[in-house]
């Protein structure tokens, strides 16, 4: 079985910042992409940004240049370093994982609250 556990979120001011870990554990043979989404209230899910096991990263264009994404292989972990946080940013923040235990499939985190207040 496999758990993704994030941490890290909180309620911050507008133009703060916060950084959130997710990390993955379990019968876990390899990972491929991980990658962080949010969902605001009343809205889909997005993503947020994406990275693969030999760091190529992706962004939505709401956070290009506030947002890193990073990871750690060996400790099977992601990361997200948010700056110039905005209102907007505020929603709850999933971690998911592409990750091969038998077979590869797609796992999810229980998602973390992030509030950024104006």
């Amino acid at each position: 079985q496999v758990q993704l556990v994030e941490s890290g979120g909180g309620l911050v001011q507008a133009g703060g910042s916060l950084r959130l870990s997710c990390a993955a554990s379990g019968s876990i043979f390899s990972i491929n992409a991980m990658g962080w989404y949010r969902q605001a209230p009343g809205k889909q899910r997005e993503l947020v940004a994406t990275i693969t096991s030999g760091g190529s990263t992706n962004y939505a264009d709401s956070v290009k240049g506030r947002f890193t994404i990073s990871r750690d292989n060996a400790k099977n972990t992601v990361y997200l370093q948010m700056n110039s946080l905005k209102p907007e940013d505020t929603a709850v923040y999933y971690c998911s994982g592409t990750i091969v235990v038998d077979i590869q499939r797609i796992y999810w985190g229980q998602g973390t609250q992030v509030t950024v207040s104006s």
